[in-house]
């Protein structure tokens, strides 16, 4: 998708198959591998090379973790070939990724992953983070045009929306929860397609309506409605709440986001809200005050009871507050710690259900500093940058609402900087694509062949 105006506005009325055979037409093969990684890429991270997990399974986690070495080696070896391609053609791209914020960060990593409690658990895990999130960045540089990019975003999407929802007619004991789930039987009912959990195809299926959006805007009149209307009847099946509200709210923000034309505003737009979520939630359990405050509000800003999880995360970064406990090795052997009586249930928990708090716990607040400035800082002045450069609009705006959703997402669940985490995938690869078109123009059509 390199640098120009958008193009897709004389396509569709047409078939998902001629579009594709008259987008790939005007490539060479290496520009054909180049979108063949990308796909590749995109339903590694939204399929799995797990698809369908069996719930009902007692070693299903067993399973799981049995077949990480393979996820270790089909991430390394895609990352390694998107390199080998962007290297080349996109050098003065892959340039403006060295900053000080970023080398900052990495090597605040780094001296977390020596200092951790466990550092080769941490190191094990950095290890497919890189791959992964390398995959994200560089994304956004495979596809030779944004044509060619939108149809590969379609198409994954596409063929992931197929799978799920073949699961649930043909398969539904993979493919949607049931009363004999060994985990959360209170579940039964929701749908969770080819993912393990309703919490990870809920998010997934709101950015996919995201994206079913995107390509309607840029003239995909047949796969654009498609997608948006598969995925959003998908997420309502999936009984994500959270993903559920914030699939139209979220977008309505970046709607007025993008039609404001100072940065200041925007930024009180963005961000005020996200505070003001973040104290009803974890700042409650810090400030009597704000406690008060949230028990007299209509609804439940603690989700069912996750203070308890809250406090519990909280004093595990007042144990550690500036190197934290090791990246991605504090909730893995959690059940041992202390905690308040009455709340031992919160040492059962895979994470923090908060994605800065987790930050917190994990890599200190240094590192959690570091992410808000290059994750959460950075990506509106880029937006900005490509708006006032006129820089496809479209694709900025399904950045920038993607981007959103992540940080709001984030105040509830965790998923920043977690590897294997498709919401993570998608965030980082809009936070890249701002990065880019803040730069750089998008290419529209291929040139001609040599």
């Amino acid at each position: 998708m390199h640098r120009s105006a958008a193009d897709m506005t004389d396509l569709e009325a047409r078939s998902l198959g001629r579009v594709l055979r008259e987008g790939l037409a005007g490539l060479n093969a290496a520009q054909v591998a180049r979108c063949l990684v990308a796909v590749a890429a995109l339903l590694l991270v939204l399929v799995t090379l797990d698809p369908f997990p069996d719930l009902r399974n007692p070693d299903a986690a067993t399973v799981v973790s049995g077949r990480m070495a393979l996820a270790y080696v089909a991430w390394g070896l895609l990352a390694a070939v998107a390199v080998l391609f962007v290297v080349g053609s996109d050098a003065p791209a892959l340039k403006t990724l060295v900053t000080p914020l970023h080398l900052c960060l990495v090597g605040w990593l780094l001296i977390n992953i020596v200092l951790s409690e466990a550092p080769g658990v941490s190191m094990q895990r950095f290890v497919l983070l890189v791959s992964m999130t390398s995959l994200a960045v560089l994304l956004p540089l495979l596809p030779p045009t944004q044509r060619s990019f939108n149809l590969c975003l379609g198409a994954a999407a596409l063929v992931l929306l197929a799978l799920c929802y073949l699961g649930v007619v043909l398969a539904p004991h993979y493919s949607i929860h049931t009363a004999l789930d060994i985990g959360e039987p209170q579940l039964a009912g929701d749908w969770r397609g080819s993912f393990g959990h309703k919490n990870v195809a809920s998010p997934v299926m709101t950015i996919l309506v995201y994206v079913g959006i995107y390509l309607c805007a840029v003239g995909s009149f047949v796969m654009g409605p498609a997608i948006a209307a598969l995925a959003g009847v998908f997420l309502i099946f999936t009984g994500g709440k959270t993903s559920s509200v914030l699939c139209l709210a979220i977008y309505a923000l970046a709607s007025l986001v993008y039609v404001t034309p100072s940065l200041w505003p925007k930024r009180i737009i963005c961000f005020v809200p996200l505070i003001v979520m973040n104290l009803l939630t974890v700042g409650s359990v810090l400030s009597p005050a704000l406690g008060a405050m949230t028990r007299l509000l209509p609804l439940d800003p603690t989700f069912t009871g996750r203070s308890a999880i809250w406090e519990f995360a909280l004093a595990a970064v007042a144990e550690k507050p500036i190197i934290g406990h090791g990246y991605a090795a504090f909730w893995d052997d959690v059940t041992a710690r202390q905690t308040a009586q009455g709340a031992e249930w919160a040492t059962s928990a895979a994470h923090s259900h908060n994605s800065y708090l987790d930050l917190a716990v994990t890599i200190g607040l240094p590192g959690l500093l570091l992410v808000i400035l290059i994750f959460v800082l950075a990506p509106l002045c880029n937006f900005q940058s490509a708006q006032t450069h006129n820089r496809s609009s479209a694709l900025a705006k399904l950045f920038l609402t993607v981007w959103l959703f992540g940080l709001y997402y984030g105040a509830t669940e965790t998923f920043l900087l977690e590897r294997q985490n498709p919401i993570w995938f998608m965030f980082a690869l809009s936070v890249a694509g701002l990065h880019f078109m803040a730069r750089f123009q998008c290419v529209a059509q291929a040139g001609p062949k040599p």
